[in-house]
């Protein structure tokens, strides 16, 4: 009963750093702010760590950014993963792989 167990950083769990995690929240709230996002989630498991936004909670996420370190000397551990589940982007830069859904923030001005 006086035992305390940690939620996040279990041993042998793929968990995305406060770095990483601020760079993610960032972009939701400014995608929130623009109307595109309503929710999100985050998945962490044993082998990838999971942030997915949606346009509805009801429905599929609209982006999926994968974290997987074993393909960190490969690929890139990040990825983004559209709706459809088409990987869109891959590298170990989070801000590389989250520019190109900045880019629809962008709008150009007369």
């Amino acid at each position: 009963m006086n035992s305390v167990t940690p939620l996040f950083g279990n041993s042998g769990q793929v968990v995305f750093v406060r770095q990483e995690l601020d760079q993610l929240m960032q972009l939701y709230g400014r995608m929130v702010a623009a109307g595109h996002w309503r929710d999100y989630a985050i998945d962490l498991g044993r082998e990838v760590a999971t942030f997915s936004a949606f346009r509805r909670a009801s429905e599929r996420p609209e982006y999926r950014v994968v974290k997987d370190p074993s393909l960190r000397l490969r690929q890139g551990q990040f990825a983004l993963v559209s709706e459809i589940g088409a990987t869109l982007k891959r590298g170990n830069d989070l801000a590389v792989i989250l520019a190109p859904v900045s880019r629809k923030l962008m709008k150009l001005v007369d």
